[in-house]
């Protein structure tokens, strides 16, 4: 799993961003102004978020629109994916457990 990825997102506005990207793409001035952002402190998220492959960016006449890239994330959610299989088992583990201690309280 790529590191870039999950420095990225790390960072709250970063989130924020992404978040916000999910609806559709938007331009830097459309960002900024929704995170109370000047816009070279948007532009610098932005970058660590293309850098990281989390967006692509589209020029279009004298504005820059960011996009959301799902690749990134379906590989995101495909390394998690391990993990939940650990926690369900371990959820299943501690319901039979549970399920065994309320027979021994009704016997």
């Amino acid at each position: 799993m790529e590191t870039k990825i999950f420095s990225a997102l790390a960072e709250p506005t970063r989130l924020r961003m992404v978040e916000m990207l999910k609806d559709g793409p938007l331009s830097v001035g459309d960002i900024a102004e929704r995170l109370s952002l000047r816009q070279p402190q948007a532009s610098k998220h932005l970058r660590v978020l293309l850098e990281a492959g989390l967006v692509e960016v589209e020029a279009q006449a004298n504005r820059r629109n960011y996009k959301l890239r799902t690749e990134p994330l379906e590989a995101l959610d495909g390394w998690l994916e391990a993990y939940r299989k650990i926690w369900s088992e371990r959820f299943d583990n501690l319901d039979d457990y549970l399920r065994q201690l309320q027979s021994k309280d009704n016997d």
